[in-house]
């Protein structure tokens, strides 16, 4: 596993995840982002999840239904993190199924297409409590953002 970010995916396979953003918000009002750094700022990945999520400026979608998903590659850990907008509707245990198959595909070394099933899986999951909207913006870029 590189532990350097720009090394981490190549361009497409970035472009591969970008386009996974933009399909899983097709049917979501939810907005999803990917950001990657070599390892956690912080000494718990979820606060470090929750520290990006404000500097992205992701707590500023009208729904507050915005999802990071957060990889430290050195460290081998990663977060998904939703907005209180989507905490408030869900079960405490909801990201559980998706955390579990970026998990699996993470553990073999599979990391582009952990991330589009990760991407997808939550846009499938979002649409339930936010469906798409044909009023609604795409409010975040879908660039995978890098630390």
């Amino acid at each position: 596993m590189s532990n350097q970010v720009e090394d981490f995916l190549s361009t497409s396979e970035e472009q591969d995840i970008v386009e996974a953003i933009r399909i899983a918000e097709l049917n979501t009002s939810g907005e999803i982002r990917v950001h990657i750094e070599q390892s956690c700022k912080a000494e718990d990945i979820t606060t470090r999840a929750l520290d990006l999520f404000h500097t992205l400026k992701m707590d500023n979608t009208k729904l507050q239904n915005a999802v990071l998903i957060y990889l430290a590659i050195q460290d081998k850990a990663f977060a998904i993190y939703g907005d209180k907008g989507i905490n408030d509707k869900v079960e405490s245990n909801f990201w559980d199924s998706t955390k579990n198959v970026m998990q699996m595909h993470f553990k073999n070394g599979n990391f582009k297409q952990g991330l589009i099933e990760g991407i997808l899986k939550s846009g499938e999951e979002l649409k339930r409590y936010f469906p798409y909207s044909d009023t609604g913006t795409n409010e975040l870029t879908n660039d995978i953002s890098k630390g």
